[in-house]
């Protein structure tokens, strides 16, 4: 058995308020607006290379309306390198979907969150947690490596389960305000100290409660994860591409994206069609290429 719900509640959340990095979604005054842009930016992106890009969109886009009134091409340019570009035509959908059918505010509820396109379950509940303040539980790899190790006793969560969910929301306080607070401190600590590789167990809050501490840290089940490499891969000749439209004053020749890259062609074709499906870039009937809604 790991530590009980009052003893991981009693000690992370005043932790957190204590500890907490300063960042610039988390401070008073944030809108829910803001908060959802923070959860999009921050999927699969490091929290070093979010803060100024989201400063940035929040002060060109202030409420969800007026993204919703941007071209899909000038969201694109302002995703800049922050990778995996879909994030931003996602929520530009989205904002459009709130701008439209919610009044220009960011719902709070779990299921209405969900409805809008591109939400999935875990942005869901962060926004309503974080935003909204509401009692719900939030799951990412972090929050399943901390309750893996301080109450299951497990070096690392394995594959998502259902009982996730369930798992995490049984740590949470009664109080709303506090475990919204939990919720945050849960994400923080696997952030920042209950980490994959190197935990540094003694600066963790709760080691004296951990239930991996006390049957001695065994090893995980499986081979550590090894790191994605990046040079020439698939995902490097997407962004080549898309620098280059995004570069551009408008619709560019097949030439130029040609010259983008030049070390495999049959890769470059394959990874232009492929934004070209995922709607990043779009086909004149000239033969240009541009990005979305930019003729």
């Amino acid at each position: 058995m790991g530590p009980t719900t009052t003893t991981l509640a009693d000690v992370l959340v005043p932790w957190f308020r204590a500890h907490a990095r300063d960042l610039p979604w988390r401070r008073p005054g944030t809108t829910a607006w803001g908060v959802l842009v923070s959860e999009i930016m921050l999927q699969q992106t490091p929290v070093a290379r979010v803060e100024e890009p989201w400063r940035s969109w929040l002060e060109r886009w202030p409420r969800p309306s007026a993204m919703a009134a941007a071209p899909a091409s000038e969201v694109l340019r302002a995703w800049g390198k922050l990778g995996y570009p879909r994030r931003a035509l996602r929520l530009h959908a989205a904002a459009q979907a709130i701008a439209a059918d919610h009044g220009d505010v960011v719902p709070a509820d779990v299921e209405t969150l969900e409805s809008l396109p591109g939400i999935g379950t875990y942005t869901a509940r962060a926004v309503a947690a974080f935003a909204h303040g509401r009692r719900v539980p939030v799951v990412d790899t972090n929050v399943r490596r901390v309750v893996a190790r301080a109450v299951l006793g497990r070096a690392d969560a394995g594959a998502a389960a259902s009982r996730d969910l369930a798992d995490t929301e049984a740590l949470l306080p009664d109080d709303t305000t506090d475990a919204a607070t939990m919720s945050a401190a849960l994400m923080e600590l696997g952030a920042t100290i209950c980490v994959a590789r190197t935990p540094r167990c003694a600066d963790c809050p709760v080691s004296g409660a951990c239930a991996w501490q006390r049957l001695g840290r065994p090893a995980g089940d499986g081979p550590a994860r090894k790191a994605q490499r990046w040079a020439g891969t698939d995902r490097q000749v997407r962004g080549r591409l898309l620098d280059v439209l995004r570069g551009a004053p408008g619709p560019v020749p097949a030439a130029a994206l040609d010259a983008a890259w030049l070390t495999d062609p049959a890769q470059r074709a394959r990874c232009l069609d492929s934004l070209l499906v995922d709607g990043l870039v779009e086909q004149l009937a000239d033969g240009r290429f541009c990005l979305p809604g930019e003729q």
